[in-house]
């Protein structure tokens, strides 16, 4: 672990100083430079998928800040697969020049550049959260959604389509697509987006889940979906990059997706070559109950870490440095991710290295204050 050598006034003699938050972390070739990672965060500040100055900046303002990998936003394969109208895509080759900028600028400033591949099926073509509330109808760019089952997420969100085995296929492969143009892109990371309700979470719970075929029932036939995802996207990658997996562990309702099961999805996930599961909570069931308090998703992340051994990220009002240190130590997961804590302060790491005492490089531009 990173130690740092401190002054014991009463003795004279040096003590080590353990700071696990700033300990660098490798998953297969890629190094972070700490355990401080930016989770997506949807900007809604897009026209037709393309990145903007807004990203640019909005993301490079966190490598600045001194966290070690830096993750875009829920980043749509296909049009339809957008949250909104005004989502981030990398549907098709014109997304990539932008996004190109972005990851250059990332990796100039020492972190690591980061992708989330989304799709949103029956959550999609919804207002932003400051344009409405709820479906976007047509006459206003809204779009025919997808899920497992012809299910509403809420009364006023789209009805979906059900989808055929061919079309999921093809959905299959846009996952696939949306990867190759991320690695032509130069991220470094790959995260597949199944929480938060979005379409593969959709498939995964049986709350949203009705399907009585192959990808419908048992566990083992909800998670297909997943798997045949996984197995498209590991395919095109190199073997030095690593894969992230981003999971709601628990549905918070009975009759969901529960911890035990994420935990064996975990399981059949590393054996198809990911690398680290992003253990989030909720999203699927609209009136769910959720129990939300200071690092309340972090047992969930335990959970997987200990159950599938496999690493672990912990997500959900992590907001100081000690705590963050502390998730770390005490081995409930093995990275931290940050989102509206890094809104508030974009250069957290920087605060949290000052506030454990560990001397962290800051930009030279930026030194002046370090003093």
């Amino acid at each position: 672990m990173t130690t740092l050598p401190t002054t014991d006034t009463a003795s004279g003699k040096q003590e080590e100083k353990t700071v696990k938050l700033f300990e660098p972390y490798t998953l297969r070739n890629i190094t972070l430079r700490n355990r401080i990672v930016v989770a997506p965060m949807c900007q809604y500040s897009s026209v037709d998928g393309f990145a903007t100055d807004w990203h640019l900046v909005h993301l490079g303002s966190f490598a600045v800040g001194g966290a070690s990998l830096v993750i875009t936003e829920a980043t749509a394969v296909e049009a339809r697969g957008r949250i909104s109208p005004q989502d981030l895509g990398i549907y098709k080759d014109e997304h990539i020049e932008m996004l190109s900028r972005i990851t250059t600028f990332i990796k100039a400033q020492g972190a690591r550049a980061g992708i989330q591949l989304a799709h949103a099926g029956r959550k999609a073509s919804t207002y932003r959260p400051w344009s409405g509330n709820g479906e976007v109808p047509a006459e206003e760019g809204g779009w025919q959604t997808i899920a497992p089952s012809a299910v509403r997420f809420s009364e006023n969100y789209p009805l979906p389509t059900e989808l055929s085995v061919a079309e999921i296929a093809e959905v299959v492969q846009s996952f696939q697509a949306g990867a190759r143009r991320a690695l032509k892109a130069g991220f470094e990371v790959l995260e597949i987006h199944a929480a938060h309700g979005y379409l593969l979470h959709q498939f995964l719970s049986p709350y949203s889940n009705k399907r009585t075929d192959q990808y419908g029932g048992s566990l083992e036939n909800r998670m297909r979906f997943l798997v045949e995802v996984t197995d498209a996207i590991r395919q095109v990658m190199p073997d030095e990059l690593p894969l992230l997996v981003r999971v709601s562990a628990s549905d918070w309702t009975e009759g969901g997706l529960t911890v035990e099961e994420s935990v064996e999805i975990a399981r059949v996930l590393k054996a198809h070559g990911v690398d680290l599961m992003d253990v989030s909570s909720g999203g699927n069931v609209a009136r769910a109950k959720i129990a939300v308090g200071p690092s309340y998703q972090v047992p969930f992340a335990e959970s997987i870490r200990r159950g599938a051994d496999i690493p672990t990220g912990a997500v959900g009002l992590i907001t100081e440095p000690a705590q963050a240190n502390e998730i770390l130590q005490q081995q409930q997961a093995d990275i931290v991710l940050l989102a509206r804590e890094l809104l508030r302060d974009p250069h957290w790491p920087l605060r949290a290295a000052h506030e454990l005492g560990y001397a962290i490089t800051w930009p030279k531009q930026y030194e002046r204050a370090s003093l």
